[in-house]
């Protein structure tokens, strides 16, 4: 029998680690709650030094609340954030779940092309947004159902000390003030939201009794090879499901103190859930950063040592870098955990060396809330795969040409899963829901094998996304902007492999007759309309791309040719 009829992957669960979890009826405001009864006077959120207990934060989720009510929001309402980390984003989040209403986040760096579709998709009225990204939604207004721009200062979350500091005329200081806040001119101020004039207090404020385990809680945008950005809809019973299953395999989460060092950006299905829901459901700190910016992570390590840090790669790479550079002891964070790209096992050796405590990688899907497989944390990992299925999920691996027949362990095929954590379908989109599913099993679109204990490994990806510093960049995206220049003919867009496991975004291009290259001109053309981790690095000049007999760029071959000439 095959390990997924056996399900032999739970005979190498960690000791902690239940084979099955009750999940119960509860949300995510339930949860919520429960911690700010029960931890009332623990400090909930540290930004730059300046810290709010629980308590804190109730109160002004509540006055946020009592703002977006007065607003018009209403249960099954959808409100957008494009926020960075910052305790205002974790304030909002709660806000629209205490009204009833869906949590759409968006990146706050997108620009307004990038936007428009997700907009006119989901149909927001109010966005709650850094001030510095208010000019791009406001180019919404007209084209969109966006009514209500509501503008965050992060400055205004700093210590009193570095707010002072932040309005002197020191050029220095004036570029950092830039870098951190700008202005909104036709937004609603945070500080008005919250204040006693829109909503007042919010203080017997409850959440509608409609609201419930299966209630749309968050709805992420995701793509696949289309390049069309569809709407994940994550139930709180999702959301909650994937909570648990976290806290039953990461030891001793929650049995003491815990900090929380959250540099991954919540509007990512992987920083929100690890970060901030698995945070706040264990009372944690919520040690929030903007950006992964080194100097504000060794200050940290230097007063504060996190207790968990979940990542990516790269930031375990760039942090152990730092931390020997600087001469920083970062010994004390206990448990890390790495997704979104493979994790180099020279990776996890510094890494434990430097902290003594634990890290392995795992595996996810921002349809799944997003972690579905992780690697034992008791010593049981094995270098290159993903590891096992968690509690109450059941993976298998199908033959992609007959996804009804599951193929023998060892051999490659497409990974199907079930498991609570599932989402409940794109927004708007009847037909692709049913195409990511068979027969139940939502289809990851990846392709890898499963041993006989049960450990998975990955070996490709059927939808070819690029997943670079802990982003996914969709190829046909960046492509159709690149098609739009006057001197592409053609072009196909590839990630190629980066020693601490992530990848390159690059663009193969012929030109049209008479063009010449211009890598810088052509990085220039895809900012004005992409995010700048999705503008290729490097631009390659092909006389012509691969193709097959339809006409269609292989984009695999492509790959498979700057491999070979230029990775060493």
């Amino acid at each position: 029998m095959s390990a997924y009829e056996t399900k032999a992957w739970l005979d190498l669960y960690a000791d902690w680690t239940p084979h099955t979890l009750e999940y119960g009826e509860g949300t995510l405001l339930d949860a919520y709650d429960a911690t700010v009864k029960e931890h009332a006077d623990r400090v909930a959120t540290n930004f730059f030094g300046r810290t709010q207990t629980y308590a804190e934060l109730d109160r002004t989720v509540r006055r946020a609340a009592a703002g977006l009510k007065a607003f018009g929001v209403r249960p099954g309402d959808r409100v957008a954030i494009l926020l960075p980390n910052c305790p205002q984003h974790v304030a909002a989040f709660f806000a629209v779940l205490k009204l009833g209403a869906t949590v759409v986040e968006h990146n706050p760096l997108y620009t307004s092309h990038e936007l428009e579709h997700p907009f006119h998709d989901h149909g927001a009225r109010i966005a709650i947004c850094w001030d510095k990204a208010a000019p791009t939604l406001e180019k919404l207004r007209n084209s969109t159902s966006l009514e209500t721009i509501v503008s965050v200062n992060m400055i205004e979350a700093m210590p009193s000390a570095q707010r002072f500091a932040l309005r002197l005329p020191v050029p220095q200081l004036r570029k950092m003030r830039d870098k951190l806040s700008g202005d909104a001119p036709n937004a609603v101020p945070w500080e008005l939201l919250i204040g006693d004039a829109i909503g007042g207090s919010g203080a017997t404020l409850d959440a509608p009794q409609e609201t419930t385990k299966d209630s749309i809680a968050l709805i992420l945008y995701t793509s696949g090879t289309t390049g069309t950005p569809k709407g994940a809809q994550l139930s709180h019973g999702n959301l909650m499901a994937n909570v648990a299953q976290s806290m039953a395999w990461v030891p001793g989460l929650g049995d003491s103190k815990e900090r929380f060092l959250a540099c991954l950006p919540m509007f990512h299905a992987y920083g929100l859930t690890t970060n901030v829901l698995i945070g706040i459901s264990c009372g944690a700190e919520l040690m929030l950063l903007p950006a992964p910016d080194m100097k504000l992570i060794m200050k940290i390590m230097r007063k504060d040592t996190p207790t968990f840090l979940p990542g990516v790669p790269t930031l375990y790479e760039k942090i152990a870098e730092a931390a020997e550079d600087a001469n920083v002891d970062i010994t004390g964070v206990r448990n890390s955990f790495s997704g979104a790209s493979a994790l180099p096992a020279a990776i996890v050796e510094r890494w434990e060396n430097l902290t003594g405590g634990r890290l392995v990688e795992g595996y996810g899907l921002t349809e799944c809330s997003p972690i579905v497989v992780g690697n034992p944390m008791d010593g049981g990992r094995r270098p290159g795969y993903i590891g096992l299925p968690f509690p109450d999920t059941i993976v298998r691996i199908a033959n992609p040409d007959n996804l009804d027949e599951t193929l023998p362990d060892g051999k490659e095929g497409e990974v199907l899963l079930k498991g609570p954590q599932v989402f409940q379908g794109y927004l708007n989109q009847p037909a692709a829901t049913a195409e990511s599913f068979h027969d139940g099993w939502y289809r990851t679109g990846d392709v890898g094998f499963m041993e006989p204990d049960g450990f998975i490994k990955l070996v490709a990806r059927i939808k070819e996304v690029i997943i670079t510093g802990g982003f996914n960049v969709y190829p046909v995206e960046v492509e159709d902007v690149l098609k739009g220049h006057p001197d592409v003919l053609a072009c196909a867009v590839v990630g190629l492999p980066r020693p601490d496991g992530s990848e390159n975004v690059c663009a193969a291009v012929t030109l049209v007759e008479g063009a010449a290259m211009d890598p810088e001109g052509l990085k220039s053309y895809c900012r004005e309309q992409l995010t700048r981790y999705k503008v290729p690095r490097t631009f390659y000049h092909f006389e012509a791309l691969p193709q097959d007999q339809m006409g269609k760029i292989r984009r695999r071959e492509v790959r498979e040719q700057l491999i070979e000439r230029y990775v060493k």
